[in-house]
């Protein structure tokens, strides 16, 4: 078992498949022209299974794809393949463009659920925070999840000014489509601008939708990230991701693998370790692994242990999050 410090246990590991994507969206993208990293920097389709497998005779029982967006990658489909062999519980956070080209991968590879970023429901604010018009097809693709059984969440980073008022909107949309909708606390990245007043707390969050919903708290297990909450009379439910005003760091069991093949032990460390070159000389590198987990800081990075609203964005030693894989 792959444990830190802090005894805490990793079995869940998240594989960033390209920092490439087909939308343009601000907060996680710094810049429209982006220079993504070179295919031969990139994991290839043998590393990530070899570095996989490795993982997995470790401990880890859940790999989640990320990107950028992991659907735009052209071997994706041989990936999943792969990584559909083995005994995890395979998920994936998407955008959401390319469900329909790949729904029979996911069907085959037997995906225990899908996230789809989607900030609003509205196509004008999807243009604008997005920078593309895909608006109508992610929303067709979320239905074709939902006829086809998979259990689908909605991934919403909340900002004000930009998609706090449609909260609500979010909420009723779980009345007649069994989603779960997670409101994420903005989080700053490289590049995104980020500034403290932007963010919705969990406990903002709750009073709105206290004043127009009845809902009460689900069971939460030691590991979930997400406060979830069932909402009186609709098929789906809400959570949180409280990573601003309420940390969970006590019990986070992620591991994550950067694109080009870093190990990140957490989302917010600054450090990383390069797992690619290593593996490309044959060498060992399940001691390197070994280090990097048992270094992770006990919260945050390291670099957020202050009250969020006292944070500096702008001395943050990390990656934007595309490049990094969420």
């Amino acid at each position: 078992m792959l444990t830190d410090q802090f005894g805490r246990t990793h079995n869940y590991l998240r594989i960033s498949l390209t920092d490439n994507c087909n939308l343009r969206c601000f907060y996680c993208m710094p810049e429209e022209n982006y220079d993504f990293t070179p295919h031969s920097k990139l994991m290839q389709v043998e590393e990530i299974d070899t570095l996989a497998k490795l993982l997995v005779q470790h401990g880890v029982n859940k790999i989640r794809l990320t990107g950028g967006e992991p659907f735009v990658r052209k071997d994706a489909a041989k990936i999943i393949h792969n990584l559909g062999k083995l005994p995890v519980q395979l998920t994936c956070t998407t955008n959401g463009i390319r469900i329909d080209d790949m729904l029979p991968d996911i069907v085959h590879a037997d995906f225990h659920s899908i996230n789809i970023s989607l900030d609003t429901l509205h196509s004008d604010k999807f243009l604008k925070i997005t920078r593309r018009n895909y608006f109508d097809r992610v929303m067709s693709n979320i239905d074709l999840l939902l006829i086809h059984n998979i259990k689908t969440k909605i991934n919403v980073v909340l900002m004000k000014g930009i998609n706090d008022d449609e909260i609500c909107d979010f909420i009723e949309f779980t009345k007649n489509n069994k989603v779960e909708v997670r409101f994420i606390e903005f989080m700053p990245f490289t590049g995104n601008r980020w500034t403290s007043n932007q963010v919705m707390t969990q406990k903002e969050i709750l009073e709105i939708i206290a004043t127009r919903y009845d809902f009460k708290p689900l069971p939460m297990g030691i590991h979930d990230t997400a406060k979830s909450f069932s909402v009186s009379g609709h098929q789906g439910n809400f959570a949180i991701i409280s990573t601003m005003s309420e940390p969970f760091c006590s019990g986070c069991n992620r591991i994550r693998l950067t694109a080009d093949g870093k190990l990140k032990n957490c989302l917010f460390s600054k450090k990383e370790t390069d797992l690619l070159t290593p593996l490309r000389e044959n060498q060992d590198i399940l001691p390197i692994i070994q280090s990097a987990i048992w270094s992770k800081a006990k919260t945050q990075g390291g670099q957020l242990n202050e009250k969020f609203e006292k944070i500096e964005a702008s001395v943050i030693q990390n990656r934007s999050m595309i490049n990094i894989g969420g």
